[in-house]
């Protein structure tokens, strides 16, 4: 594999195509037509494999990823789509955690230029076609497809699952989505397919008629996970799961350390039984060796992810309100003295939401991640003063990073968040 010929067909795809992890809102195409015309053209390969749908606000990455290694460990050959990248481009596409071969998405790329210069598609809309080529070219037994942004309109939402899994509600991407939750609802509630069964993780009292409606509307089975599975947390990296009030499964390991996967695991056990009822074979043993070693099957990084002991460093991609406060709360309950805490943002964020949440005992690292989306970190720093927290600006992540660690004393805490385009930028993950 020619890695300069890699290097230029990646230049080509983020140059040429619009693309919203780099200028937000601009690259976001409000219908399905280009993702269609691009599949329509390689022959539907989205509809020669079988496939589970995941949205929501948050939690909707660890719950594809969890699922995928549950599949994995059950012997399945699976396919992973999710988005954004942290390192690699090819993180996007994964089966049975091995990424899309390079040479492959060369060749595609060479093969489908004519294409879409004619249909002009954004950055995402190629990708999503091209991971369902790939997942059809390779055979998979099934693919969990993660939802891009918001459900209805996005590109994903070509596929006829034969499942599909709805997290959680919170604010992001407002602009886009609407400025209430039952609005936002809407949007994640467009995945819910005639006489498919859907999953709701968390019933959340806001929005949970909005998800009865649309599931009427298409006969489509649906469960509220929480009123029937709790996963409680007992340990680090530990959890009971308890099933209408019996203990089902205990001492399961997690290999994703945050205390918030417990509402994660809700929506999954409930995902399973419902694949069990579709007769797909996962046994308990699959289950645990599936959760226990689901970063290790998938690939998955940057969920309370431990960087180093001594500080304790953590890095973690919540970025919204309610992956936020998920997050706050798991740094009030681990052990440290002081927190040093890395934050960049993107421009689009609403920053009255999530600032108030942040700790002002913490010392702050204020950066901006290195994209045109950034926000600029002295806007940061001075919205954040306005909140009471305090800290110096850093000219870019690592800096921000190395300047932590270097005042960090070893019985303190490095959290390094704020927006997945930060911890993509660390060094050390």
């Amino acid at each position: 594999m020619n890695s300069a010929r890699f290097e230029e067909t990646l230049t080509y795809l983020y140059g040429y195509l619009p693309m919203f992890q780099r200028i937000g809102a601009a690259a976001f195409k409000p219908d399905l037509s280009n993702t269609l015309a691009l599949c329509q053209h390689l022959g539907n390969p989205h509809e020669r494999f079988p496939s589970i749908h995941v949205a929501g606000t948050n939690g909707k990455g660890s719950s594809s990823h969890l699922l995928t290694a549950i599949l994995q460990a059950a012997g399945y050959r699976v396919g992973l789509y999710t988005s954004p990248h942290l390192k690699s481009f090819t993180e996007r596409i994964r089966i049975n955690g091995q990424e899309a071969d390079k040479q492959w998405i060369i060749d595609w790329v060479e093969k489908l230029k004519p294409l879409i210069e004619q249909v002009k598609p954004s950055f995402f809309e190629v990708t999503v076609a091209m991971a369902f080529d790939y997942f059809a070219q390779n055979r998979v037994d099934i693919a969990v497809v993660e939802v891009g942004l918001g459900g209805r309109l996005d590109s994903t939402n070509i596929i006829s699952p034969i499942l599909s899994l709805i997290t959680n509600i919170s604010y992001d991407h407002q602009a886009l989505l609407g400025d209430t939750l039952p609005q936002i609802a809407f949007e994640k509630a467009g995945i819910i397919k005639h006489h498919t069964p859907v999953i709701i993780s968390e019933k959340q009292e806001e929005v949970s008629a909005v998800f009865c409606q649309k599931a009427a509307q298409e006969h489509a089975p649906i469960y509220f996970a929480s009123d029937r599975y709790r996963a409680e947390h007992t340990a680090v990296g530990t959890f009971d799961i308890i099933k209408e009030g019996d203990l089902m499964m205990p001492c399961v390991k997690c290999q994703l350390l945050g205390e918030y996967q417990a509402k994660n695991l809700a929506g999954v056990m409930q995902a399973v039984e419902c694949l069990q009822a579709q007769g797909w074979k996962i046994d308990n043993r699959a289950i645990r060796k599936g959760i226990a070693e689901v970063s290790t099957l998938t690939g998955l990084k940057g969920r309370w992810q431990i960087i180093r002991n001594q500080p304790l460093t953590v890095c973690d991609t919540a970025h919204n309100e309610g992956g936020l406060r998920y997050v706050v709360r798991q740094i009030a309950h681990t052990p440290h003295k002081h927190l040093h805490f890395v934050l960049g943002v993107v421009a689009d964020k609403s920053l009255d939401k999530v600032l108030p949440l942040l700790p002002r005992s913490a010392t702050y690292y204020f950066c901006k991640p290195d994209l045109p989306r950034g926000l600029a970190a002295e806007i940061l720093q001075e919205q954040a003063a306005a909140q009471g927290l305090r800290g110096n600006v850093y000219s870019s992540v690592n800096q921000a990073y190395q300047a932590a660690l270097a005042a960090a004393q070893p019985d303190d805490m490095v959290f390094i968040g704020g927006s997945t385009f930060v911890v993509a930028e660390i060094e050390d993950l």
